[in-house]
């Protein structure tokens, strides 16, 4: 089982038809299991994995 990291949770809202009826949606966050250097699973979201990997790059370039 992964661990979750991120606090994201689903945006809820309603949908509108053009007779302007409301019914509940809800927009749920792009979770994705990202496994780390050392072997542990993680669930963050699709952006922060990005950044996660953005910076270990910018850290690999700048030690080299």
């Amino acid at each position: 089982m992964a661990i979750k990291v991120t606090s994201k949770k689903p945006l809820t809202a309603n949908n509108r038809s053009h007779a302007l009826n409301a019914t509940k949606r809800q927009q749920k966050p792009n979770l994705q299991v990202v496994r780390l250097e050392d072997g542990t699973k993680v669930r963050m979201s699709a952006r922060e994995a990005r950044s996660f990997r953005k910076q270990a790059e910018q850290e690999e370039v700048t030690a080299a």
